[in-house]
């Protein structure tokens, strides 16, 4: 019988296998997503200094009041525009997509094209 890997450990090894090729610096940081079941995360990270340069979350308060359930794309969506704003704010237009070992679908593709729309390039 083989026994199946739990679902998690698989995206961890995807994305420890993307992240040996992705890399941000301070002139393009990396565009970083987390997803759980019933919240989104981004953040904008130069990696050769390890900062985070901006952050965005369903937990934050605007994001929160507007979307209570911040599992569903209409908050990954909000969280896209947020992190874009709060990026551009720092100065940061050009970043590198870092999907965290998730597929490009869903919440994931919400909150990315989101945060094209608002004006970040990748």
């Amino acid at each position: 019988m083989i026994k199946k890997e739990p679902r998690n450990k698989v995206r961890l090894r995807r994305h420890a296998r993307v992240r040996k090729h992705i890399s941000g610096t301070a002139e393009r940081p990396r565009l970083n997503v987390f997803r759980s079941d019933s919240h989104i995360y981004a953040q904008v990270i130069d990696d050769v200094t390890h900062q985070t340069l901006a952050a965005a979350s369903t937990l934050d308060a605007g994001v929160k009041s507007a979307h209570p359930h911040g599992g569903n794309v209409e908050a990954a969506k909000a969280v896209g525009k947020l992190i874009a704003e709060r990026a551009l704010e720092k100065g940061v237009k050009d970043v590198v997509f870092d999907r965290g070992g998730y597929l490009y679908h869903g919440r994931v593709a919400a909150l990315a094209e989101a945060a094209r729309e608002a004006g970040l390039e990748f």
